[in-house]
């Protein structure tokens, strides 16, 4: 569920997806020779292939020698999990259809349909534009970038909530940095009754953390000449923040 605020600036799908894939550290694999789950088995080549190394056991491995020219179907499941402990901890998943193919020592996944689901649903990728996209510039440092904002820096994130909505503060009983990417950063808004999240776009694209300390600092200084939600000073003075 998204909340008020709109989503704007966000990384197209094939870029979000091209991210997931260069962070995630596992995923699921189903084929006529069964489900198989993977730790830190996956790469990407530049063409988008999904290049799995397999145990020399594995059924799908076997599936794919085996079976008649070759190039059995599969299915890649891979889920973006948030790196700071929020409610709903899944961000999204993608899902990729295509064939495998024992190429140069690996099981080389050839997509040819790929379904990302988010928040605010489900989004068709064509393969052409997933070969050629690249993945945000910030998604390998996320996961370091994100818990320290959480864990050191508490204080900015309660004044960025001074950019929110206040109709999206209503009954919030904790704010947690969810996501960053080169185009802005997303809250975590959770509530008595549930959660929804929120979007502060930069005002300039980051190509880099050094970039990204500077678009933060933009965005603290436009929360510190806000003034405070009503709704987070009802917080405080409740003793749960």
């Amino acid at each position: 569920m998204a909340d008020s605020q709109t989503w704007t600036a966000a990384p197209a799908a094939p870029e979000r997806a091209r991210s997931m894939l260069a962070t995630a550290w596992s995923c699921a694999v189903t084929a006529e020779g069964g489900r198989e789950e993977f730790v830190g088995a996956h790469t990407v080549a530049d063409d988008g292939r999904v290049l799995l190394q397999v145990p020399e056991d594995s059924a799908l491995l076997g599936a794919a020698i085996c079976a008649p020219r070759g190039e059995p179907s599969a299915v890649l499941e891979f889920a973006d999990v948030a790196p700071v402990p929020v409610r709903g901890r899944i961000r999204a998943r993608l899902w990729m259809a295509g064939r495998l193919a024992v190429e140069d020592g690996y099981l080389a996944f050839h997509p040819t349909r790929l379904v990302l689901r988010g928040p605010s649903g489900s989004v068709v990728i064509d393969p052409a534009e997933f070969a050629a996209a690249a993945p945000d510039p910030l998604a390998t440092a996320e996961a370091r970038l994100l818990t320290h904002l959480a864990d050191c820096h508490g204080d900015a994130v309660e004044r960025l909530t001074r950019l929110v909505d206040a109709g999206s503060l209503h009954g919030v009983v904790r704010v947690r940095p969810l996501a960053v990417d080169r185009h802005g950063l997303t809250l975590r808004i959770e509530r008595t009754g549930g959660h929804g999240d929120v979007r502060l776009p930069f005002h300039a694209p980051a190509d880099d953390v050094s970039q990204l300390t500077e678009r933060m600092h933009v965005l603290l200084a436009r929360a510190s000449a806000a003034a405070c939600p009503r709704a987070l000073q009802r917080h405080r003075t409740d003793g749960e923040g």
